[in-house]
Parts: structure tokens; C-alpha cells; sequence
């Protein structure tokens, strides 16, 4: 296959007219930052994901710890996650005073498993019951990451968590929008959370929502997203009472979402099944010309879980055996020569010095995340491919895959 100067990007937004004009329309009326757009916004996405609450926030870390906060984790407490997630979901622990507690994920879907999850519940249930009172952190939560738009199985997840009375945080920054069949991914917990950041299915730049079925939880983030202040900014500059009479009844945070951001969410949210029916067919396309190829087995390639509620938000191919990342780095390598971005999702957190050192982890202590990351390779799909795109796209993996298995 002979090289293309013209590089294909491994993510990119699509932004269409109508988000323009959305901007355009907040710009013009004189009002900035959060008011009437994003309080409709918020609207929207609740009656879309079938909850009463949803709010929005500046990103979807942000969201996460507003979340936490709301459920009373605090300093010495342990919330339960996988390694294999991106940093935000760990660091927003660290911000309360809490501490990670890393469970192994589940080898095809990447998501955190289960058996496992069970099993850490029950080895480390006394520090919940007292029983060994100071010895260990009680564990406040468990935070299940849907890796890629993959849906983790809440149903087993929160069958297992009820039976220790732990609730559970959805980290749905992947997945939007939803299926036809079925709960609105990140809405079987009790708080999840979305990202709009500029890469992900919804794009805004920086952006989150938080959804919730619990009264008490969205009135806690409702209050913690703006200081503390017990009046929000749209209600203290269109009240009758005057804007300066508010009060400050908690330290709260600055995390909430301009209108701007709303307008352009707004717009792609009511575009969001569209843009997934396109990275769908997309993916589909992947799957037939590499099948088509003869690369796919398990020593070689694997291609991504094949879930019906998938929002098809990463397509994360498997190469190699997974003993070191040899093949999948020479395969990157030459997916570069030909002009074709890609990326690695993700580099389990226990292999990164802060949480390596902190915790005293080492690579082999979570074996299925390893080989995961190992072997991953996220290739392009947003929207915006064009088919010749794409068809360039699954003869660069498939030429990538036979060069280094020559050179391998």
C-alpha cells in the first residue's frame, strides 16, 4: 500500500450550521453565562434519558466529583473503579480525601468485572460493618466505567452492590446517545455522568451532565456546582428579590455550564441518534473488511465487543497475545506511515507513577487491564469519515497487521 501525505484524524467534532446558529443566538442575546439555554438543555436530556433530574456541569470530571461529594464520600473512605479508565475518574477521589481501590477488568469488554467486584465487596466487607473500625477506609462507592460506549452489566454490578448497601457511580462519559431497547446507559446506578468534551459523542468543548433519579442527591450537586450559593445566577437576575440577597450555605465549586456551551449540546443532542447511525455503519464496515481479510483470531486480532445498546464511540481493535505491546506498537507505527491517526485507550492507571507509587502497584497486580492495554488499538470513528476515508482506513489496519507480522 503506498503512502498518503493527506492525514486522517483520530477524532474530530462535527459541528454543523445549526450549532453555529445556536452560539449565534446566545451571543446575540447579551447573556453568557449559564441561564435559560442550559435550563432547557437540562430539560431535554432528562426527558431524553427518561430521569427526573439532569444537570449540567463543565465537565464530566467535575460531574463525577459533585457526585461523589453527594453521596458522602470523604477523607479515608475507598471507592471501588477499574484501572483501565481514563485519570479523571481516580483523581476526583483524591479530591475528597479518598482513596482508589483498583479491581480488574473483564478481559473482552474491558469494563470492570464483576466476579471480581464481588469478590473484593466480600473480602473487604468488615471495614463497612466496623468490624475492624480504623484498620481499613470504609468503601463509600463504586464507580463502573462503560469503556468506549461498551455498556458495563449493571444488572449483576448493582445486584452485588445493594447486597453491601455501596451505591454506584455510572462514568457514561462514552455513551450517548441511547438505544431504542432498554435503560438509557448510565441510569441503572444512582448518579451518572456524561462528558460534551470536544472528542466525545456529544460535543460542546468542555462540557458535562449529571443525571440522577434522587431528590436529595440533585439538590446537593444543584447547590455544590456554584459556591454554595443557595440562589443560581439566571434566578438572581430575573427575580423580583435583588440579585445581591443570596446566601452562602456550603463551600461549594464553580462547575457550571455557560449557555453557549447549552446551545451547541442542545443542537447535538437532538443530532446525537444521526451521528451514532453513522459511526455504527462505520464500524459495521470495519468488522466486514477485517473479518474479510482473514486477520481476525484471538492470537492476532480481535475485534471490539458487538453489543446491540454499543454507542459506538471508540472502535478499540485487540492485536497480539498481549505478553508485551510489540505488535500493537509497530502496527501504530505504521498506521502513522500511511497517514492514519489513532490512539490507545486506555493506560491502566496503576502503571501511572502517581497512583503506581501512592498505592504500591505493580503492572501484574491487575493482569487482564494489562494485556487489555497491551493489545489496544482505537482506530478513527466519528462522523465526519467519508467512505473513501474509511475504506483507506481498513486497508492501512489490514497492511499494517501483515508488515508487522513480517517484521515480527
Amino acid at each position: 500500500m503506498s503512502l498518503n501525505t493527506e492525514f486522517i484524524p483520530f477524532a474530530r467534532p462535527d459541528i454543523s450550521e445549526a450549532e453555529v446558529e445556536a452560539v449565534q443566538r446566545v451571543l446575540r442575546s447579551g447573556w453568557l453565562t449559564t441561564a435559560s439555554e442550559t435550563a432547557t438543555f437540562e430539560r431535554e436530556f432528562a426527558a431524553a434519558a427518561g430521569v427526573p433530574h439532569a444537570l449540567a456541569v463543565n465537565s464530566a470530571t467535575s460531574g463525577l466529583h459533585l457526585a461523589l461529594e453527594a453521596l458522602g464520600v470523604g477523607p479515608g473512605d475507598r471507592v471501588v473503579l477499574s484501572p483501565y479508565t481514563f485519570t479523571s475518574t481516580a483523581e476526583v477521589i483524591r479530591y475528597l480525601g479518598a482513596d482508589p481501590l483498583f479491581v480488574d477488568v473483564d478481559p473482552h469488554t474491558r469494563n470492570i468485572c464483576p466476579t471480581r467486584l464481588a469478590e473484593t465487596l466480600e473480602r473487604e466487607k468488615d471495614s463497612n460493618t466496623g468490624e475492624r473500625a480504623g484498620h481499613r477506609g470504609r468503601i463509600a462507592a463504586v464507580i463502573a466505567v462503560h469503556i468506549g460506549g461498551v455498556p458495563c452489566d449493571m444488572a449483576a454490578i448493582t445486584m452485588i452492590t445493594r447486597r453491601y448497601q455501596i451505591p454506584v457511580v455510572e462514568d457514561a462519559a462514552h455513551c450517548l446517545p441511547w438505544p431504542p431497547d432498554g435503560p438509557p446507559v448510565g441510569t441503572e446506578g444512582d448518579v451518572g455522568i456524561y462528558s460534551f468534551y470536544a472528542t466525545k459523542p456529544i460535543a460542546v468543548g468542555e462540557g458535562g451532565m449529571v443525571v440522577t433519579r434522587d431528590d436529595a442527591t440533585a439538590r446537593r450537586i444543584r447547590l455544590m456546582r456554584l459556591h454554595g450559593i443557595d440562589r443560581d445566577v439566571w434566578n438572581r437576575y430575573h427575580s423580583s428579590t435583588p440579585s445581591w440577597q443570596y446566601d452562602v450555605v456550603e463551600a461549594g465549586y464553580k462547575y457550571n455550564l455557560p449557555d453557549t456551551a447549552a446551545a451547541i449540546g442542545r443542537v447535538q443532542l437532538a443530532r446525537s441518534a444521526a451521528l451514532r447511525s453513522a459511526r455504527a455503519q462505520i464500524a459495521a464496515r470495519y468488522r466486514q473488511r477485517i473479518t474479510a481479510a482473514g486477520i481476525v483470531d484471538r492470537a492476532s486480532v480481535e475485534l471490539p465487543v458487538d453489543d446491540p445498546r454499543h454507542s459506538h464511540h471508540l472502535f478499540i481493535l485487540s492485536v497480539g497475545d498481549g505478553a508485551r505491546p510489540t505488535l500493537r506498537d509497530a502496527m501504530i507505527a505504521r498506521l502513522t506511515e500511511l497517514g492514519v491517526g489513532t490512539s490507545v485507550h486506555y493506560r491502566p492507571l496503576h502503571l501511572m507513577t502517581y497512583y503506581r507509587t501512592r498505592y504500591h502497584l505493580a503492572p501484574d497486580d491487575f493482569p487482564r487491564a494489562l494485556v487489555a492495554y497491551h493489545r489496544a488499538i482505537s482506530l478513527p470513528l466519528y462522523s465526519g469519515l467519508s467512505e473513501p476515508m474509511v475504506e483507506r482506513i481498513c486497508d492501512a489496519v489490514i497492511d499494517a497487521h501483515r508488515a508487522s507480522m513480517q517484521d515480527g
